[in-house]
């Protein structure tokens, strides 16, 4: 997305001279003004990312022009350009919040590496800001979004355990959030003062994992030049969240299971064990029972890790949360990219809603942030999606070859079938009439009794797909 930029200046060359200066650079976006007075008109309709101003102008100077951009947004950066560096200007500019300061005269590579400064800290501003609010309004369960019988469900497990200081599995398809919940569990736990402490075990090579974990000493192997604290010691207290377990290799899966068993570990090339206190969460897409089986995974330390276990529900099986999602994605992404796209079109919903989602949240997420930042207008249609690239999900809810069909017995083969058949075909003609099942069920030639059971049976409400539509 391109950095907007308002040069203000009463000097036309030094506005011709920055103009062609970031004109060069494809990711800008450059507005100049040559008299300030057109400040307020322009901030109603407008908003910056950077504001470049000059320190000494007829009708509003540098600094009224700072407190004018910051009344308007405190997220905007402003720079302030002098020919008279001294220093008392510089302190009131930067003490009534002005990023940075140049004077006249100043070279191109200054003036474009404060103006790229600029345009991070802003992102990061507006990324603070709204993570900011999202905490002082949270729910009971953060960054938990949905309504549906199997977020209810989700919720009330999180409740249950969160209390408590027992070890938790969680299960479940990739790109179900199963580190919000990890967050959620700890966020509602008694340790929610002390650190939450994420580590990817899939992420991190096999010959570096256990000083991550479990810190080294200095001199230890190559290349330690220094002690190091590992993530454990860091949890201390707190919760160590253990992401894709089921990738440890077998050496470290006994190590762990002693830290899980014990609170005991040892630092790489130190023969003192150390204590912690820490609660334990971890998580997996995987099948452990069926590792366990091909000897890839430790049984021991299944049971360890399978103290409590909560399943986290694939998108597929809470259609009707949908559209709390891509609400709630649109707002926070309107905040990070600084845009203004309103609302979703129904036309969008219905597609969201029509779509696979192998990625799950994830892959909903990154959907509606491209379709936000490629929209042009104040509404999110499905062209933006379209735009985003091809791996918009396809459409259609029936099982693929990858799930092997044929190897299945026939009837087991035909109820699949089936069962995915009359989930796409609900949801398709529910969506058609916007959630009333009178005129669904007239135009699919069922029964409006029968429709209803069918949908209590997948667990379907009709509002999930009420937009405009009459009520039923």
């Amino acid at each position: 997305m391109q950095a907007r930029i308002l040069m203000i200046d009463d000097e036309k060359d030094m506005l011709v001279l920055l103009e062609r200066i970031f004109s060069e650079k494809s990711r800008y976006t450059v507005v100049t003004m040559e008299d300030s007075r057109n400040l307020p008109d322009v901030l109603k309709h407008q908003d910056f990312d950077v504001v470049v101003t000059d320190l000494k102008m007829p009708h509003l100077d540098g600094i009224q022009v700072l407190e004018q951009v910051k009344r308007k947004n405190e997220s905007t950066a402003v720079i302030v350009m002098t020919a008279y560096g001294t220093i008392e200007s510089a302190i009131e500019a930067t003490r009534k919040g002005a990023f940075d300061y140049i004077t006249k005269p100043f070279r191109k590579e200054r003036i474009l590496h404060v103006v790229e400064k600029a345009v991070q800290w802003q992102k990061l501003h507006r990324e603070n800001l709204y993570l900011r609010e999202q905490l002082d309004g949270r729910p009971r369960f953060p960054a938990l979004i949905g309504s549906s019988p199997a977020m209810q469900t989700l919720q009330r497990n999180i409740e249950r355990v969160a209390g408590t200081s027992a070890t938790v599995l969680l299960t479940g398809e990739s790109g179900t959030g199963k580190e919000l919940v990890a967050r959620a569990i700890h966020v509602q736990s008694p340790r929610r003062d002390k650190p939450f402490i994420p580590i990817n075990c899939s992420t991190i090579p096999e010959t570096i994992i256990e000083s991550e974990l479990f810190g080294h000493l200095k001199g230890s192997f190559t290349g330690a030049i220094r002690d190091k604290r590992g993530l454990v010691e860091e949890a201390n207290q707190g919760t160590l969240f253990l992401d894709e377990i089921g990738d440890l290799s077998s050496v470290m899966q006994v190590k762990l299971l002693r830290l899980i068993q014990e609170g005991e570990y040892k630092p790489v090339g130190s023969n003192t064990i150390r204590k912690v206190d820490a609660r334990f969460i971890a998580a997996t897409h995987q099948n452990l029972p069926e590792r366990i089986r091909k000897g890839e995974f430790r049984e021991d330390l299944f049971y360890r890790l399978n103290v409590i276990n909560i399943h986290l529900p694939p998108l597929r099986e809470r259609l009707q949360d949908i559209p709390l999602l891509a609400s709630h994605f649109l707002e926070k992404y309107n905040v990070l990219h600084g845009k203004r796209v309103e609302r979703i079109s129904r036309e969008t919903l219905d597609f969201l809603m029509r779509r696979e989602w192998p990625g799950n949240i994830r892959e909903l997420e990154n959907v509606v942030e491209r379709g936000v930042i490629l929209a042009q207008g104040d509404t999110l249609e499905v062209d933006d999606l379209s735009m985003a690239g091809g791996d918009v999900p396809r459409a259609g809810t029936l099982p693929t070859a990858e799930e092997d069909l044929f190897s299945m017995p026939f009837k087991e083969a035909k109820d699949r079938i089936l069962e995915a058949f009359e989930t796409e075909y609900i949801q398709r003609i529910l969506a058609r009439h916007a959630g009333n099942v009178s005129h669904a069920a007239k135009d699919s030639g069922l029964k409006r009794q029968y429709l209803h059971r069918l949908m209590r049976e997948k667990r379907m409400e009709s509002k999930a797909f009420k937009r405009s539509g009459p009520e039923d």
